[in-house]
């Protein structure tokens, strides 16, 4: 479903295009359509070779994925209507439920237990306790057949699966959550190719785990080609994580994660303790002689070796005393193992970047050039910098000794990345998987330069990597004279440099995608709690509306502004259903208002970060969409418009998963973290330097453009009449349009 499809095991020669869909068929796909889909033709008539159990499997699969059997009834039962709650109300109860016997306050009494005076709360609205969020009702329906844009299924058969297979190993870009979970799927249903080319370390991790569980360690040997190799391995075996972070990094996380506004409930040092527990280092004699000889099998020399795992060589140092590597060195066999630990122990050894850093502290550009140019995908890394310390005409004349040597990404990288970099009034951002946003400042040594000279710096990049990509794609051969390019190409920016970590189960989307919007309305939607016991778990749906000069937020704390209103606040969840908030906007009013934009956000409001498998996205439809009178339920599959899913190794407080640009009438799917535990502390200035970031990237259509141009092919009206055809369904695998970057340059 990520890649709008359904498996099917048949041979698509053998599909006859003239059957007559069968009568299960038919009802298979009556149900679709409630979902939102259709079928292809293709796909309809492969459907009447398929045993009718196995069109009951996948309608069971489809339902689950759109979380059909969820629990989605809100606080509020027609929450489209304010309740006019006000802070006065909370405080009158609060007094109530403290003095309610001593005073004789006349009100209802609750099943939580909380009393609700008369004249606040007007109680019938709610299905729950709209004092402390707990809610009574439950639903076990949503909205089906909600008149809505279908979206199309098509057929994937065995050869398509093992392209997506091949692929996503393949993939010359680091694997988002969504591409990853993917690639752990499909590990334990297909064999892993021979002689498959992983390109990516993080990639090699997910294929060595998989092999470790079949038992097969020495093959994976030939994928741990240095050390860091190993140490990416152990740390994502113990956290789940394919980049290396450090303990002291994930503690710190976890205290402030377990931090809360109100003193009480604050738990920060007892996660802190929790994860260091949860970090020690315990391993079975099986597990270390697998790393031993690993270890012993990096085919690097020892002081190579005792370079390479200097940059965490307190994480080495407890490795090698908890996996008893001292102890195997000293065995037969082991010899290479013994001579690594003597050099890393006894420190006979210089490191490259130290070398770089004293040439770059002593001035002397000539030195740090050359280091630079053994190393061309760190030179890439800090070319902007070394060309405001040295001087851009310098650098680049150096640089460009080395670009053939380099991927093409980071060539496209450098080329999205230019403009912001040398503007000296522009903020950028990091975003660590942490989820801690940083804003970076402009580098000091921008002031040194005037406009032109940094106009100039900008274009000589420009120049560089859009000249290097022509030149690699004239490189290719091809026998094809015309090319179709999707127009919906251009609004998808080429995935690099950014990785999502919340999970697709409904389509494959990259960051940054545009999606137009249909009708005058809106509706955000959050859901949580699926098979989790009865608690106290508060996880907030926010959503901030910007001005010129002004901003209004519309959450738990104000369920009603200008061109939003908010389903109510959810504090506790039912057992094992979950449940769910909403939030309608209404364009028009929006519009009529001068709004800018409208964030979408989610937050943890209890101690820890977002809940697992916590469901956040938007509806949208021409036509309007309905919400049930009798409890509230305003989930309709069919006008999900894209739908996410948090996954466990998230480590957020807070998530912006959406903007919408309110006069283009679009909604940018981003995703950017922080670790606020309500809106409130949102800044404003990282969501907008972040759609800056990727209104700046080149779309996916215009790297085609670039293809045509080089390899001179005339552009065709239709994918039908097109040598090459690139649709949007070719761009739902983004690792297939990772290929595109993966030419090589013959100049």
């Amino acid at each position: 479903m990520r890649y709008q499809a359904i498996f099917l095991d048949v041979n698509r020669k053998e599909i006859d295009m003239t059957s007559e869909a069968t009568a299960p068929v038919l009802a298979f796909v009556a149900r679709l359509k409630e979902n939102g889909f259709c079928v292809s033709e293709e796909l309809l008539h492969a459907l009447n070779t398929v045993a009718t159990d196995r069109l009951a499997e996948i309608t069971e699969c489809i339902d689950d994925v759109m979380g059909i059997r969820l629990n989605w009834a809100p606080l509020v039962k027609e929450w489209n209507i304010p309740t006019g709650e006000t802070i006065v109300d909370h405080l009158i109860t609060l007094f109530a439920n403290i003095f309610g016997k001593e005073f004789d306050i006349k009100g209802t009494t609750l099943p939580c237990g909380h009393i609700i005076p008369e004249g606040t709360f007007p109680i019938e609205r709610y299905n729950g306790c709209p004092f402390c969020g707990t809610p009574f009702t439950t639903a076990d329906f949503v909205i089906k057949g909600q008149v809505s844009k279908l979206k199309g299924l098509r057929l994937f058969t065995a050869d398509d699966m093992n392209h997506l297979f091949a692929s996503l190993l393949t993939s010359a870009t680091p694997l988002d959550a969504t591409q990853k979970d993917s690639l752990e799927l499909l590990l334990h249903e297909l064999p892993l190719p021979e002689n498959a080319d992983i390109a990516m370390k993080e990639t090699a991790m997910l294929v060595i785990k998989s092999l470790v569980e079949q038992n097969k360690a020495d093959e994976a040997t030939k994928l741990l080609k240095t050390p860091t190799d190993i140490l990416r391995y152990l740390w994502y075996e113990k956290t789940g994580y394919v980049q290396i972070i450090e303990p002291k990094t994930l503690i710190a996380n976890a205290r402030k994660n377990y931090s809360h506004i109100r003193g009480p409930l604050d738990r920060s040092e007892d996660a802190a303790r929790s994860k260091k527990e949860q970090l020690m280092l315990k391993y079975d004699r099986k597990a270390c002689l697998r790393v031993a000889s690993w270890l012993n099998a990096v085919p690097m020399t020892a002081k190579q070796a005792a370079e390479n795992m200097n940059p965490k060589r307190g994480m080495w140092v407890r490795m090698i005393r908890a996996l008893r590597l001292g102890e195997y060195s000293r065995k037969n066999g082991f010899d290479h193992l013994a001579e690594i630990l003597d050099v890393f122990y006894r420190q006979d050894y210089t490191t490259w970047q130290g070398r770089v850093d004293k040439a770059r502290s002593e001035n002397d550009a000539d030195t740090v050039l050359t280091l630079l140019k053994e190393r061309p995908g760190l030179f890439a890394r800090c070319l902007f910098a070394t060309m405001l310390r040295f001087g851009s005409e310098k650098v680049i004349s150096a640089f460009n000794e080395i670009a053939d040597k380099l991927p093409s990404r980071l060539l496209l990288s450098l080329g999205n990345a230019a403009e912001r970099y040398f503007d000296p009034n522009e903020t950028r951002i990091a975003r660590p998987i942490t989820g801690v946003t940083r804003e970076i400042e402009p580098n000091k040594l921008l002031a040194l330069y005037s406009d032109e000279e940094r106009n100039a710096m900008v274009k000589a990049i420009y120049i560089l990597y859009r000249d290097s990509m022509r030149k690699r794609f004239a490189a290719q051969q091809t026998e094809a004279k015309t090319i179709y390019i999707d127009k919906t190409l251009y609004n998808i920016p080429v995935s690099v440099g950014d990785r999502a970590t919340t999970i697709q189960d409904t389509s494959c989307a990259l960051m940054g995608t545009r999606f137009p919007v249909e009708g005058d309305a809106v509706r955000l939607f959050l859901q949580w709690g699926k098979g989790l016991h009865a608690q106290h778990l508060d996880m907030d749906l926010s959503c901030r509306i910007t001005y010129p000069d002004i901003f209004e937020d519309c959450a738990f704390y104000n369920l009603t502004c200008t061109g939003a209103k908010h389903s109510g606040d959810i504090q506790r969840i039912p057992e094992l259903v979950g449940t769910a908030e909403y939030i309608e906007l209404s364009l028009p009013e929006l519009e009529a208002a001068g709004a800018r934009y409208a964030i979408f956000t989610c937050n943890a409001y209890t101690v820890g970060s977002l809940s697992p498998n916590i469901v956040v996205g938007w509806m949208d439809s021409a036509f309007p969409m309905k919400i049930c009178a009798d409890n509230g339920v305003a989930y309709a599959p069919a006008c999900v418009q894209h739908m996410v899913r948090i996954s466990e190794e998230d480590l957020t407080k807070g998530l912006v998963f959406g903007v919408l640009d309110v006069e283009k009438r679009e909604i940018v799917w981003l995703e950017m973290s922080f670790t606020s535990q309500t809106l409130q502390n949102l800044n404003d200035a990282n969501i907008e330097a972040l759609l800056r970031r990727l209104e700046a990237k080149l779309s996916i259509g215009e790297l085609l453009e670039m293809k045509a141009e080089a390899q001179g092919l005339t552009l065709a009206e239709t994918a039908d009449t097109a040598d090459e055809a690139y649709t949007y369904e070719w761009a739902l695998n983004p690792a297939d349009v990772t290929k595109l970057l993966e030419t090589e340059s013959t100049h």
